[in-house]
């Protein structure tokens, strides 16, 4: 009966083709995979993969009845098996790390919904279709694990210049389809065909001794022919294969390997992969370390277990994401809109056919796995404890990876799809853009709105005239001003001594260290602080002037975030991370800190005057920038140029502005014959397409040099002093009347922060104040903080308190 139940659904089972995302590692809607107890179950007409739990939902939603379950059990662990100390750092090899990990048997089995009629797989009874779209789907890369490795190579590799024009020699040789060995020595694995003369050679040599013994790297030493690709990565799928090229040092793409594996007889269509690309290997040996096993943890941390106490297990370099949500998911704003609110089965059945591209449902899927406890138990059970060499394991939990959540968020940004370390900052305002437009039909519901404020910047010229200008942002960026130190005295001593050291080729222990305490009522202060802003323009002297700014909020958000400048460039062009401790309060009221906007007896500048708009033409250089590009040794007129092309907006962005157009052919031409410069129509239109102002986006593609990413920063945190052209007394920004709003008072609820030198290396943890205590989410480990760093984080997240 179950025979005949499939054959009448033969037509909802799909053979993949070999560009066919397929879904066999995790649930698309859950955190659900093979190992969990009900094991999965993937759509053999979609290749999606769904837990026990949720496949009947996507019977109801598309009809597909036929799917493949997958189930891993875990094999019983001899009792005599050996608990190994490592005496190396390695893994896998004698004397390494043996990481206990168990061992799990592999089923399959055809199951048919709606009553769940089971089939054995495999079998001979099954109609040959059946067979072969299993078959394909088993042996298949997995769509998650494509994922990663692309996500791990990190940047696009680049079509290799020796790939078009190489020569082949036609020396007879012909590639069997199997049964490769090196022609050098007896490997059998990790072998390269040269696309020149067709030898097969083994690799190189890893680290830990595994890989190949050099033969096809002393082969083209020998040769010089320059291009390899690796065998059992060929498919009919050729975009996967691992290309090499010896001269570039690095893998490459090869538009042309069809025909130069033609050449010698390969017809890639019908390979199979058998072996592990270079990307792949450096992924495993990764990720498949457990770095946790062997850190030093200062202190005994109690870990936590239950709803709202989950890690994100880390995908490599991904702790400034997972830090991120943590606190991103601790506010009322998400966790309602995204796991209260919205069910699971909700935000699955208003998907698209492909839930795994849907920010919404990932958003729902990762508050659902953060929130709910599900994921959130101990990974080693109780009778295990007693067995654990390592007590630290017991603090250890099942954990989820974001793998899903990261690749949508990270499909409209370039940089969160690599695997490099990013600027949590830059994460969180990337994610509130783009949870603000997917809600943008309802902005009631938008969650992103709880963070949003009004800044008002009042700018007032010797006529005793102002103007006001008006934005939107999301985080107050605070600069630190060292020169209000607590501990002055303190620090004198210390810098004395330190002299002393170094005169005396002595290291100051770190106990030695002073660093300065600054209090954040200060860094607050700054903000609002009156500043001179060089250069303005007014229109009621109709003249250039120096004008004083301050600065205030037109409103106060549900979610007050804090971002500290600690990452400044120094002279010489060295990014530095400034060493200061910030002393914060539990408690803040900023209610000072609103804006009062125009006051009775104020008068506005006129919006234009007479030749105003000549002489905004006529921008003149900012000195300070010209003289330090000049002093770096470029030409002063190309100096000149530079600041003005990019209205003065900083040495940073004068100098990009300069190299990127050091080959102009009018480069050397006077300016004063030069027409204002203008910006590109398609990224004014793309920058549009966020949301913002047309002028306001050739304003600042101006000031960038016509960036759209340093655009957008610099509409969110425009320059204090960048000259008339973003401080001209009229006003094209808005600021929305539906912002939240309430009064200035609020409690500290989250940190973010960062260890390392840099914010595109080191280590991000958060610390979250959850019922009545501060918790550490650092990746997949969660417990009571004993001490939460609240004067050395990167981020500060406030609640407001409702009155």
């Amino acid at each position: 009966m179950e025979m005949e139940l499939l054959r009448s659904n033969l037509s909802r089972v799909r053979i993949p083709e070999p560009t066919n995302r397929i879904y066999k590692q995790e649930c698309c809607i859950s955190f659900e995979t093979p190992k969990s107890e009900g094991g999965l179950f993937v759509d053999m007409n979609t290749f999606l993969a769904f837990g026990k739990d949720y496949v009947g939902w996507n019977f109801e939603k598309t009809g597909d009845p036929v799917y493949l379950h997958i189930k891993h059990t875990k094999k019983p662990i001899p009792e005599d098996r050996p608990l190994k100390k490592p005496t190396l750092l390695a893994i896998g090899i004698d004397g390494g790390f043996d990481n206990q990990e168990p061992e799990y048997d592999e089923t399959f089995s055809i199951v048919i919904l709606p009553d769940y009629a089971t089939l054995p797989f495999p079998s001979v009874a099954l109609p040959e279709k059946v067979r072969l779209a299993v078959d394909a789907v088993i042996i298949a890369e997995g769509a998650e694990r494509k994922e990663q490795v692309a996500s791990w190579t990190a940047d696009t590799k680049q079509v290799s210049e020796h790939a078009l024009t190489l020569k082949q020699i036609d020396n007879g040789v012909k590639i069997p389809p199997s049964g490769w060995k090196c022609a050098k020595c007896d490997k059998t694995d990790n072998l390269w065909l040269n696309l020149t003369d067709g030898m097969i050679l083994c690799g190189r040599k890893l680290w830990d001794g595994t890989g190949g013994n050099n033969h096809a790297i002393e082969h083209y030493n020998e040769t010089r022919y320059p291009l390899a690709v690796k065998l059992g990565t060929i498919t009919s799928d050729l975009e996967g294969a691992d290309v090499f090229s010896y001269p570039e040092d690095d893998s490459v793409t090869d538009p042309y390997l069809a025909d130069h594996l033609a050449f010698f007889g390969i017809d890639f269509s019908s390979l199979q992969k058998t072996e592990m690309t270079t990307a792949e290997k450096e992924l495993d040996q990764n990720t498949n370390f457990d770095w946790n096993r062997i850190q030093e943890s200062g202190q005994e941390v109690e870990p936590l277990f239950g709803p709202g106490y989950t890690g994100l297990i880390n995908l490599g370099n991904s702790c400034y994401l997972a830090a991120t949500m943590q606190v991103i998911f601790s506010t009322h704003s998400f966790s309602s809109r995204y796991y209260k609110n919205q069910s699971l089965k909700t935000a699955f059945s208003i998907a698209p056919a492909d839930p795994t591209v849907d920010l919404n449902m990932q958003l729902t899927k990762l508050a659902n796995g953060l929130l709910s406890g599900k994921y959130s138990v101990p990974a080693v059970k109780n009778d295990d404890v007693a067995n654990a060499v390592d007590p630290s394991l017991r603090a250890k939990q099942e954990g989820i990876r974001p793998r899903m959540f990261k690749a949508v968020i990270a499909a409209s940004h370039p940089e969160f799809s690599t695997m490099r370390q990013q600027d949590a900052l830059e994460f969180f305002l990337h994610l509130i853009d783009q949870v603000e437009r997917v809600n943008a039909s309802n902005p009631e519901s938008d969650p992103a709105r709880s963070f949003k404020f009004g800044i008002e910047e009042r700018l007032q010229c010797p006529s005793g005239k102002v103007a006001y200008n008006k934005r939107n942002d999301y985080i107050l960026s605070l600069n630190i001003p060292l020169e209000k130190a607590t501990n002055r005295k303190e620090l004198e001593e210390f810098h004395k001594l330190k002299a002393q050291k170094e005169a005396e080729g002595k290291e100051l222990s770190s106990d030695e260290i002073v660093r300065p305490r600054v209090p954040l009522s200060d860094c607050l202060n700054s903000f609002s602080h009156p500043e001179e802003v060089q250069g303005f323009y007014s229109t009621a002297l109709n003249a250039r002037t120096t004008a004083i700014k301050t600065a205030g909020l037109t409103s106060f958000p549900d979610y007050l975030v804090l971002h500290m400048r600690k990452f400044v460039m120094e002279a010489g062009w060295v990014p530095k991370k400034l060493d200061v401790y910030i002393d914060v309060d539990d408690i803040i009221d900023i209610s000072h800190m609103r804006s009062k906007g125009l006051q009775p007896g104020e008068e506005l500048l006129p919006e234009d005057a007479p030749g105003a708009q000549e002489e905004s033409a006529k921008l003149l250089p900012n000195e300070d920038i010209v003289s330090q590009l000049a002093s770096m040794g470029f030409n002063h007129l190309h100096c000149q140029k530079a600041a003005i092309n990019t209205s003065n907006a900083g040495v940073e962005e004068a100098m990009n502005w300069l190299l990127s157009h050091m080959d102009d052919p009018d480069i050397d031409a006077p300016i004063h014959k030069e027409t204002k410069n203008e910006v590109d129509p398609s990224k004014v239109s793309t920058l549009m397409s966020f949301g913002f102002e047309e002028e306001i986006a050739r304003k600042a593609l101006k000031a960038s040099g016509g960036d759209i990413e340093k655009a957008t920063d610099w509409i969110f945190n425009p320059p204090a002093a960048s000259g008339p052209t973003d401080m001209d007394a009229s006003s094209s920004a808005t600021v929305d009347a539906t912002l939240p709003d309430g009064n200035g008072k609020y409690r500290l609820i989250g940190l973010v922060s960062h260890i390392g030198t840099s914010t595109q290396c080191g280590h991000y943890v958060a610390h979250v104040y959850k019922e009545g205590r501060w918790v550490i989410f650092n990746d997949d480990k969660v417990g009571v903080s004993k001490d939460p760093p609240k004067d050395m984080a990167y981020l500060y997240f406030y609640e407001r308190i409702q009155s």
